[in-house]
């Protein structure tokens, strides 16, 4: 009675296992400015760290190495940049990003300046 109610079917796979298609995926860095910009290396792992994703390659003589997600062809293409189609170089966010920079700069020299103008 057990015998003929367990099945040898297919069991899903494991979330773990890698898939054997990408076992030898290529990624090629997109990148404009980056030096390896248009060269492809053999895909690794995609990981996140501290809060970037990442994916980590191997390059001709087996050297692990990694790089930000987005300056691949892994990651989808920034939505901003599609639309800008080249016609604008900053994003909003790098801006807004640059002027929270100068206002801190700015605080800590007026704050450095006040601090000389105390002493004798």
């Amino acid at each position: 009675m057990f015998a003929s109610s367990a099945q040898h079917g297919r069991y899903p796979a494991s979330s773990t296992t890698p898939d054997p298609h990408d076992r030898y995926r290529r990624v090629q860095v997109t990148h404009p400015f980056h030096p390896l910009a248009g060269r492809d290396f053999e895909f690794v792992v995609y990981r996140q760290n501290w809060g970037e994703d990442r994916v980590h390659l191997r390059d001709e003589d087996g050297q692990l190495f990694s790089l930000p997600a987005t300056w691949t062809d892994v990651a989808a293409p920034d939505p901003f940049v599609v639309v800008a189609a080249g016609r604008c170089p900053f994003t909003t966010d790098g801006l807004l990003a640059v002027a929270d920079l100068i206002d801190r700069l700015r605080a800590e020299r007026d704050s450095a300046e006040a601090v000389k103008k105390i002493m004798p």
